[in-house]
């Protein structure tokens, strides 16, 4: 009898606890986690459906302690709204900028920059709904609301870490192959039509689980939830291949190209007759930079939800401590990963000289002023293979 009261007590307790948790988006990968694993499935589908009640009812993992409801209704808004204001500032400012150029000014550098910045733009602009979803614990942005952010999340998710590789690939052939005689007309080809083929259009298949899986449902306490809601029987299965398609499509296969191409550069940097040591050791910074930078925001994220996936899978067994300590790594490192978009202007388009001389233009109050400036920068823009290489940073 005494194990039955607790059984109810725990159950309800971690009913009210999901009530609360389930609210945050999908993409919140961590929020997935303290659910699963703290009782057992109540139908939703999103759940793992194994709970961890039952493996141990003396000693329930409470994960509570460490990152309790209250504590993420306030630390997802307020990392959101910076991550937003940031990225909507420096990717808006981006896409202004060569927006007021012509047409016949934009250079294939420009093209991915105008590519890269309208991905992270749209990627932000999905974020205040989270913030606010979080905030309230309460979706109150209607059914089709729901379906159409949860695409446009994805959709530039991947669009943006998939435009990074073709960048990268740009500055290979424009730094190691500039000699060969198809290296123009293979830039042309990557940022006129593979990068649609290549980027955007994985980016908008691996979207379509969006449509398929997202909608909105009545939560505990009146509270409506948005998210992907999966069949009840295999849910653990499918969060799982959902975890390991983002490592793979978002940070293993463009991390391999940038780390791989970027080598090259750096390589090439080095020991080629390229300028200056003073343009070259710049150049080869910058470069570092582009690499280190991914890493960095990626890594932890692309670690963490690989843990996490093994954990659905049971190919790692469960463990109350590991559950804790996964849940706090992926509440860092989700927003580490995520403010890789507000990095992006200052790395591709900020440093580079091509860029700041474009802002000008774009900003001068004259038709004059901004024509005194043009040939300026035609002058500096020769078609060489020091300039590429001196100017990696603003890619």
């Amino acid at each position: 009898m005494k194990t039955t009261i607790k059984l109810l007590e725990m159950e309800t307790s971690a009913s009210l606890r999901s009530e609360r948790r389930r609210t945050v988006p999908i993409m919140s990968y961590y929020e997935h986690i303290l659910v699963d694993y703290d009782y057992n499935d109540t139908g939703s589908g999103s759940g793992s459906g194994s709970g961890y009640l039952g493996v141990d009812l003396e000693e329930p993992c409470d994960v509570e302690h460490v990152m309790t409801a209250e504590l993420q209704q306030v630390f997802l808004p307020v990392v959101y709204a910076l991550i937003f204001t940031l990225g909507i500032t420096g990717n808006g400012l981006v896409v202004i900028v060569l927006g007021c150029q012509r047409r016949s000014k934009c250079s294939l550098t420009d093209r991915y920059r105008l590519h890269l910045s309208a991905a992270d733009l749209l990627f932000v602009l999905a974020l205040p709904f989270w913030a606010v979803d979080a905030a309230l614990a309460d979706w109150r942005f209607g059914a089709a609301t729901c379906v159409g952010v949860h695409v446009i999340y994805t959709v530039n998710l991947y669009g943006s870490v998939l435009i990074l590789a073709f960048i990268s690939l740009d500055r290979y052939l424009a730094v190691v192959r500039a000699t060969d005689t198809n290296t123009g007309g293979l830039r042309q080809l990557l940022a006129h039509r593979l990068v649609y083929v290549g980027a955007w259009l994985p980016a908008g298949l691996l979207a379509v689980p969006d449509l398929i899986f997202a909608r909105t449902e009545e939560g505990g306490e009146g509270s409506t939830l948005c998210q992907r809601f999966y069949p009840e029987d295999n849910a653990p299965l499918w969060v799982a291949v959902f975890h390991l398609q983002l490592v793979l499509v978002g940070l293993v296969i463009p991390g391999l190209v940038l780390l791989v191409c970027y080598c090259v550069i750096v390589t090439r940097l080095t020991r080629g007759p390229l300028g200056g040591q003073r343009q070259k050791r710049r150049a080869v910074r910058t470069t570092i930079a582009l690499v280190l930078c991914f890493f960095v925001c990626w890594l932890p994220y692309g670690a963490g939800i690989s843990v996490d996936a093994l954990l659905r899978l049971e190919v790692l067994p469960r463990s109350c401590r590991l559950e804790a300590a996964l849940g706090v790594w992926l509440a860092v490192a989700e927003p580490m990963a995520f403010a890789h978009c507000c990095l992006n202007p200052l790395l591709y388009a900020f440093l580079g000289a091509g860029f700041k001389s474009s802002a000008r233009r774009a900003l001068t109050l004259s038709r004059v002023s901004s024509l005194k400036v043009l040939p300026r920068r035609r002058h500096g823009a020769s078609t060489t293979t020091e300039s590429e290489s001196s100017s990696l940073h603003s890619s």
